[in-house]
């Protein structure tokens, strides 16, 4: 297989040749999950938060209160579709596949550090699972008054305040809470059983099941990858994913092949296809799942990306939130965004072309999508800083 044929399959698993709606509806939600299996969620707001954009990516402009009750509302008209587990990171998965995430699939997340406390509090555990019966759906701060009473200090001397929030990310690791919904981003912690049916609590896979149907579904969402690729998607444990792997290619579920430039054996999902062509624009979020795994970006897109959030700002290289831009099927440039919403300005804080690339073309594009992103995001208009060196030209299409 060429690595042209490679990247357009992966392309098409991920959602990119589907059409944009005129009007997107429960329904395009439900076919982007079927697409990306989750969505990642982060915290970092600086334009908008991660959860929201890949369905701006694949969608166009939508109302955002789509997913809000797809993931934390339930009705019987419109029942929950969504649940926050751990999955690549913090992530909304479907309903459905609560199970595998609690099967012993997945490694242990950084939560486990905190069983120390669990297990030398277990009285506060049992208040904490009280507290949020009764009250829940309930924040950690709220919680902690409750656990505190007016006095404002613990009822227990085996406890710290601190340790509430902690106890509660150890609960919500192993499935015991989840979130119920959310206030201003803030998780309200609910008891699972509340939130999940009983018919997919009643679920129990075994690790090896559970290891099996979340590379099936890392598959799909893929289309064509390396083990380590499909192990990464959802953080499954080395064996058990390697185990999996060699199942699925037995029933025929995976095809081994050999994709050019690619080191060891890749695997085809049995149903992907390698769309004739990719057409189209989109900005990617860093925490986009065509994106997160930096290595395989680099390998089917020759587009090395790092997140510099955490880098000081004089050793950044292209900002600290950037966004690549995928046009016609290849990454071709990239621009650092901020929302400044008391502006009323998408601001660009830099932008850079990679190299080869049809320069004005790719800045007519990039500026006619910021504007696109701008208007989704109730922005006024688009600013591009003069820093990088496609900056020049976004700026003179952007203001065209």
């Amino acid at each position: 297989m060429s690595a042209d044929v490679a990247r357009r399959i992966a392309l098409g698993a991920q959602g990119f040749t589907d059409p944009r709606p005129a009007l997107a509806t429960r329904r395009h939600l439900q076919r982007v999950l079927s697409r990306v299996q989750l969505l990642q969620i982060d915290s970092v707001n600086v334009a908008v938060r991660a959860h929201y954009m890949p369905l701006f990516s694949r969608l166009g402009s939508y109302a955002p209160a789509l997913l809000d009750e797809a993931a934390w509302t339930h009705s019987a008209r419109k029942p929950r579709m969504l649940v926050e587990t751990w999955a690549h990171e913090a992530s909304l998965v479907p309903v459905a596949d609560w199970a595998l995430f609690h099967s012993g699939a997945k490694k242990r997340g950084w939560w486990q550090n905190y069983q120390t406390i669990v297990d030398r509090s277990p009285q506060l555990v049992d208040d904490v699972l009280a507290a949020v019966k009764e009250l829940g759906p309930i924040g950690a701060g709220a919680l902690e008054k409750a656990l505190m009473g007016d006095s404002g200090r613990a009822k227990g001397p085996w406890w710290d305040w601190s340790e509430v929030k902690r106890i509660c990310e150890v609960l919500f690791g192993v499935g015991v809470l989840t979130t119920g919904t959310r206030r201003s981003f803030e998780r309200l912690y609910d008891l699972t059983e509340r939130v999940i049916p009983a018919d997919v609590l009643a679920r129990k896979p075994t690790p090896e099941e559970g290891a099996r149907e979340l590379v099936r579904r890392a598959a799909v969402a893929l289309g064509v990858a390396t083990e380590p690729d499909l192990r990464d998607y959802y953080r499954l444990a080395p064996r058990l994913s390697q185990g999996a792997v060699a199942e699925l290619v037995e029933e025929g579920v995976l095809e081994p092949v050999a994709v050019d430039g690619w080191r060891g054996t890749a695997y085809r999902h049995h149903t992907a296809t390698a769309p004739r062509r990719v057409t189209g624009r989109a900005l990617l979020c860093p925490f986009d799942p065509l994106i997160w795994e930096r290595a395989r970006t680099e390998r089917i897109f020759g587009f090395r990306y790092r997140i510099e959030i955490y880098v000081p700002e004089p050793r950044r290289v292209h900002g600290y939130y950037v966004f690549p831009f995928l046009l016609d099927g290849q990454l071709v440039g990239r621009v650092d965004l901020k929302a400044d919403r008391a502006a009323g300005v998408l601001r660009v804080q830099s932008a850079w072309a990679e190299d080869g690339v049809d320069r004005p073309r790719v800045a007519v594009e990039l500026a006619g999508e910021l504007r696109h992103m701008a208007d989704w995001l109730g922005l006024e208009d688009v600013l591009v800083v003069q820093k990088g060196d496609l900056a020049a030209e976004l700026a003179v299409a952007a203001a065209a």
